[in-house]
């Protein structure tokens, strides 16, 4: 008997969202993927994707949510929180917000798992270490920015709702062909933390780790309401990396504040790659 295709609602085609719509559709997947843009319409239907336009705000979605998540058996959200760095009345719950006007059309499409796309900014950053703390799944999220704030907000309104199952997944510092820290900071000076690790993670490997996920949906003894940390498990210090790749790019290098005291923190993949047995494949 042929397995039938899974069908896959992406939530938020762009930097991640597409390529892995892309991955899905080799692999045998139906997807449905979503843009705000209406001239990006073209590119996903182009690309095999059933495109629908749907822009996401605090009291309303506008577009098409019911046809994008009916007959859906995951939604993967990969929404950026999109707020300003400071805190101020404007970025007041704006993300978590979206987030709660998009769960009663979830609960009422029957879809039974959802993927969410975090980050790992829910930890914050730990202060005047000699030895970086390792952060895990269990380590208590602790955010500084706003962003993380509701991070930590809407993964709690996401797996307590008992109508569905969320996996979260917290990726690092986003890395790929087109995008890099290592080309904001060139030639910069009093650049912070130079002894504080990196968390970073190819965007290759962001699509493998999704995709490992999405091989569980068939075993119904595997716990879907988990939180994964993803990141390479290369943690060279900032000051280390980035000289590295502003060579590699033939880039000015960025100076440090070598005299003020660095914050960070490690965070493990361990959990990947002993539970989803997922091997990073790129290192950062």
């Amino acid at each position: 008997m042929k397995e039938e295709r899974k069908k896959i609602a992406i939530l938020g085609c762009g930097w991640l969202g597409l390529p892995l719509a892309k991955s899905l559709l080799s692999k045998g997947y139906e997807v449905k993927g979503s843009t705000t843009s209406e001239s990006k319409l073209e590119v996903l239907e182009n690309s095999g994707i059933l495109p629908f336009q749907i822009q996401l705000e605090e009291h309303q979605i506008i577009g098409n949510m019911e046809g994008f998540l009916k007959e859906t058996d995951v939604l993967i959200i990969d929404i950026p929180p999109g707020l300003r760095r400071e805190t101020s009345t404007s970025n007041e719950m704006r993300f978590v917000n979206k987030i709660k006007t998009l769960i009663p059309f979830i609960e009422k499409s029957g879809i039974q798992k959802v993927i969410f796309v975090s980050s790992t900014s829910v930890y914050g950053d730990s202060k005047n270490f000699s030895t970086p703390l390792e952060v895990t799944e269990e380590t208590k999220p602790n955010p500084d920015t706003e962003s993380g704030k509701q991070l930590v907000i809407t993964e709690t309104l996401l797996q307590s709702n008992p109508n569905f199952k969320t996996t979260v997944i917290r990726f690092g510092g986003l890395l790929g062909d087109d995008r890099h820290p290592v080309k904001f900071l060139a030639g910069r000076t009093n650049v912070e933390n130079p002894d504080a690790p990196v968390n970073m993670i190819e965007r290759e490997d962001c699509i493998g780790v999704i995709e490992k996920i999405l091989k569980q949906v068939q075993h119904d003894n595997w716990e879907w309401n988990q939180t994964f940390n993803a990141v390479a498990p290369q943690h060279p210090t900032r000051k280390a990396y980035y000289h590295k790749k502003a060579e590699i790019f033939n880039l000015p290098f960025p100076t440090f504040a070598e005299n003020s005291e660095s914050k960070g923190k490690m965070i493990s993949s361990k959990k990947v790659e002993t539970i989803l047995d997922y091997s990073f494949q790129k290192e950062i």
